[in-house]
């Protein structure tokens, strides 16, 4: 009897942790649903922008990593003049080099306009992964493709200067002339996002 259950229960066990394993690979997306969300026309030119630096849309880590072993996506320090990055559970520190540039530059010139204050940078590159994996704690997150997903939009918090989460409408207006300012000279596209309390900006292949 023992024999017959060891011979019942075997291929079972199989069939049970081979089913969940495979569970594990798939995607948490549909990528043809993905592909079907149109974009409005105000956030067209930001995947324009993204598709214009060649890089193919990012779908897990190992699409990322290709890129930072060929050269084309650039670390990006978690300090620097002018800003900082908050702890990234949804995105990674790596961006096409003209955008890791025009961040720096940003940055800088965020502290001149203010004298030493800095910003908080919320997000940066996310695959289709992490995308999926932050809309099951956000609701809020896309649902389609984001510039995100290329390697040269960010975002930064507009309530959170100086490491400090408080509302200060004397730094987000420094903040936004800053940006008003890159987008004037063609180097940016930006989006104030009122639900994520953040600038959604993304950087043109100037």
């Amino acid at each position: 009897m023992r024999k017959l259950w060891c011979v019942i229960s075997v291929p079972f066990i199989f069939n049970f942790y081979h089913s969940q394993a495979t569970k594990k690979r798939l995607p948490c997306y549909d990528l043809k649903q993905v592909l079907k969300v149109e974009a409005t026309p105000l956030y067209k030119p930001h995947l324009d922008a993204s598709k214009s630096f060649g890089v193919k849309l990012l779908t897990d880590s190992k699409s990322v990593q290709k890129y930072i072993s060929n050269g084309k996506f650039h670390k990006i320090r978690k300090t620097a003049k002018g800003y900082r990055i908050q702890k990234l559970d949804y995105s990674r520190a790596y961006m096409v080099s003209k955008a890791k540039i025009t961040l720096e530059n940003i940055g800088i010139k965020f502290s001149k306009e203010t004298k030493g204050h800095t910003f908080t940078v919320s997000s940066l590159t996310r695959t289709l992964e992490d995308q999926c994996r932050l809309r099951r704690v956000n609701s809020n997150a896309s649902v389609g493709i984001s510039s995100h997903n290329y390697g040269n939009s960010f975002d930064i918090s507009y309530i959170r200067f100086n490491d400090v989460l408080k509302y200060n409408p004397k730094m987000e207006a420094a903040l936004e002339k800053v940006l008003k300012y890159y987008v004037a000279i063609g180097r940016i596209y930006y989006i104030k996002e009122k639900q994520q309390s953040c600038y959604h900006i993304t950087v043109r292949n100037y």
